[in-house]
């Protein structure tokens, strides 16, 4: 599985080691998963934790950044 990354080169996600949202509880709920290595290259690619072999998306490290601290505020 890959994922287009910033630079124009897809990413290698066939041995992304994924980390599951703090915000997930366990109880099948929404969930979604991302993969930190990728961030020295600017990129953090995204996932639906129930759907592990479906589509990923990347968005860019602020962009990230900018996501978790809106839902940080919003708590």
């Amino acid at each position: 599985m890959s994922a287009p990354a910033f630079t124009g080169v897809p990413l290698d996600l066939s041995h992304a080691e994924w980390v599951k949202s703090s915000y997930s509880q366990g109880n099948g709920g929404t969930c979604v998963e991302w993969a930190p290595a990728f961030i020295s290259v600017g990129a953090i690619p995204v996932r639906d934790s129930k759907r592990t072999d479906g589509p990923v998306f990347t968005v860019s490290v602020p962009a990230w950044s900018s996501f978790v601290a809106t839902i940080r505020d919003a708590e």
